[in-house]
This record gives structure tokens, sequence and C-alpha cells, in this order.
């Protein structure tokens, strides 16, 4: 285990500067490192003690981004972005979930309800491939006139939670434990304001502790990151109780920190920029591992047809979102870009309805790695290549 996750952070290391130095994202050479030596690949080489722990590591260096994110965000930005970013956060996502369902039921001959399942694994963007993109553009000063990466950065974090919340009731839908889809999507605002507010009160917990104690900047780092682990752990405890959005508290957290202390905040961003270098090989060479590249050719063409159907009214939602904003078209096309990137709810779920016996449960495995397989690539290059031609310093 120690052999294999030395070669993951060695060969991560290269293949990230090997990719920075053709002038493509550091990440996609990341990801398909994963491919080649995770389970399904040519080299298998990534030991089983890693992939068992996968989804928690993946889970660890997300929080470390998020955290960061956070810590990022000022009350000018919040208020210049608010509207669009709460229109980018659901149009899109529903847009694309609900045109699969339909698209699905034709092609596949699914019914509606499967038809929702898959729509809403489909639909999720990743915030593990457009959360780091955006705070680099944020670091560059790219696109800060019009706070372009935070309101992307913004929207990104919350589609998850509509996403996520409706592949649920659909689920529930298809056994027959909930027959209130309605109800569900409800509930999503209140898990939303819950997770603020609880990331909120936390923040300011947590900021009082550091002000009151002679700590370390080190010691500083880990307890904030110890907590918001503790803390999305405690969504999953709380699942069907209470819902609340932990990784939206997450960046709440940081948020709150930074606006009492900017100061402090920036020597916290700063070391949790450190704990990336580390955190994101681990996440996108565990990403990349996650794919099974011959589940993915099963669903054929139609597979293409239909993932290329959701991201056309992804597109479209995106563009209605942006509707009586100040974005020119050169700058609607990269949101509409940073919107396409899928992998890490697809890799966290895509395997559910086949485990949990639902039927096509392996087409909608294939259709959901395939998604990660064609948009995680062509969204991170088209994001670095839009993002630095047409957003301005």
């Amino acid at each position: 285990m120690l052999f294999s996750l030395g070669l993951i952070i060695i060969l991560g290391i290269l293949l990230k500067l090997s990719f920075e130095k053709i002038k493509l994202p550091g990440l996609l050479g990341m990801l398909i490192l994963g491919v080649i030596i995770g389970p399904y690949g040519p080299l298998p080489l990534i030991d089983e003690g890693i992939l068992n722990i996968s989804s928690e590591l993946r889970k660890i260096a997300l929080i470390v981004i998020l955290i960061r994110a956070g810590l990022g965000i000022k009350k000018e930005t919040l208020k210049k972005i608010g509207k669009p970013a709460m229109k980018m956060s659901c149009i899109p996502g529903l847009l694309e979930g609900f045109s699969i369902m339909f698209i699905s039921k034709y092609l596949l001959g699914f019914t509606f309800i499967q038809g929702g399942i898959l729509g809403f694994i489909v639909a999720a963007v990743s915030p593990a491939v457009v959360v780091p993109s955006m705070l680099h553009f944020i670091e560059t000063g790219r696109g800060k006139d019009k706070e372009i990466p935070s309101l992307i950065l913004a929207g990104a974090s919350i589609d998850d939670v509509f996403a996520i919340t409706i592949f649920s009731s659909f689920t529930g839908l298809y056994f027959g434990t909930n027959s209130n889809l309605a109800l569900q999507i409800l509930g999503i605002p209140v898990s939303i304001i819950l997770g603020i507010l609880s990331g909120a009160l936390i923040g300011l917990i947590v900021y009082e502790i550091f002000k009151k104690f002679n700590l370390s900047d080190v010691q500083k780092i880990l307890i904030l990151f110890s907590i918001s682990l503790m803390y999305n752990a405690g969504e999953e405890y709380l699942k069907g109780i209470i819902p609340i959005a932990s990784l939206l508290g997450i960046m709440a957290i940081g948020y709150v920190i930074s606006e009492r202390d900017s100061k402090f905040g920036l020597e916290m961003s700063l070391g949790y920029n450190r704990i990336w270098g580390l955190a994101e090989i681990l996440l996108f060479v565990l990403v990349g591992a996650q794919v099974n590249i011959h589940v993915a050719m099963d669903s054929g063409m139609i597979g293409i047809l239909i993932i290329a159907f959701g991201l056309i009214f992804r597109s479209i939602g995106v563009i209605i979102s942006l509707l009586g904003t100040n974005l020119n078209k050169h700058e609607k096309l990269f949101c509409v870009i940073s919107y396409i990137p899928k992998a890490t709810v697809q890799a966290a779920i895509g395997a559910v309805p086949l485990t949990m016996g639902v039927e096509g449960g392996e087409i909608i495995l294939a259709l959901a790695v395939l998604s990660i397989i064609i948009t995680a690539p062509l969204g991170s290059m088209g994001i670095r290549i839009v993002g630095e031609k047409h957003l301005s310093r």
C-alpha cells in the first residue's frame, strides 16, 4: 500500500508537469494516469487497500479545496454574483437531468423513473474539476472584474446538491419508498440554507477558539480541517432527519473566518495551498482509477448521443441563468464550458443503481463512466484554453 501511494504521488507529479509543459491542464494528466494504473487499466498498479478507501481519500481532497475556496470568497463578490449564482446552481442541472430522463425513454426503452435515476447521475457537474480550475483563475486575476470564476465556483458547489437529492428521490420512487418527488425538490433550499447557517456558525466558533488560544498556524490548519471532516461526516448521520448541504457549509466556514480577519484568512489559505499539492494528486488519480473503459464502451454511440443531448440542454440552462448579466458572448461561452466536466458524483454513485438491483443498472453505470471519459478531459481543456484567451486580467 505504501509503495502504491508513493508511486501515485511521483507519477502524478510527473504527469501533471508534463501536461502543463505542453499547455494542457495538469489534472488531465493525473486523470489519465489513474485510468492507466487503476484496476481497469492496462497497468493495474494501485494497491487494493488504497482502492478500498478511495472514496474517503477523494472526499478529504475535496474538503481541502472547498475550505480553500471559502477562504477566498469576499462579501462584495457574493453581492455581485448572488442571483446568477443561484440560477446557475439549479437551472442547468435540472434541464440536463430531465432532458436525459425523456430521451432515455425512447433510445433505451427506460421508464421515466429509470430515466430520472440515469439523468441525475449524469447531470451533476464535478466540483473536483471545476473548483480547482476556478481558483487558478481567481489567483491569477482572470475574470476578476465581473467575478466570473467566483460565480461558477459558487454555482457548481450547489449544483451537486440538486442532482444527488433528485437522484435519491427517483431511487425512492423506483422502490416505492418515496412517492413525493415535489416534496423532495422543495427540501433542497432547506438543505442549502441549513448548510450555510450551520457552516457560518461553526466558522464563528472556530474563529473565536483561534483568537482565544495561542495556536501555531499548523495547529489552526489541522483543527479547521478536522472540524470540516467531522462536519461532513455529520451530514451522513443526519441524512433522512435533517438535510444539510455540508459541502456548501464547509465553504461557509472558510468564508466566515476570512471575513472576520482577512489577513488571518490569507495565511490559512496559503497553508491549504500547500496541502492541496498532495490532495489534488490523490483526488484526480483516484477519480481516474474509478473509470472502467470496458464498461463505458458497452454503451456505444447511443450513450454518446444521450450525453451530448443532455449537455445541449445544460448549455441552454447556463445561457438562461446568465440572462440580464453584463457578460459578453465569450464570457458566457466560458461559463458554458466550465459546466461541462463530470467526474466526482458519477464515480461515486454511478454503480449504486446496479448494486441496488435497478433494472438497466449496467447501462446506467456505463453511461456514468462514459460521461467522465468524454466530459472531464474536454471540459478541463476547454476551461483552460477559453479562460486564458477570453477572461480579462
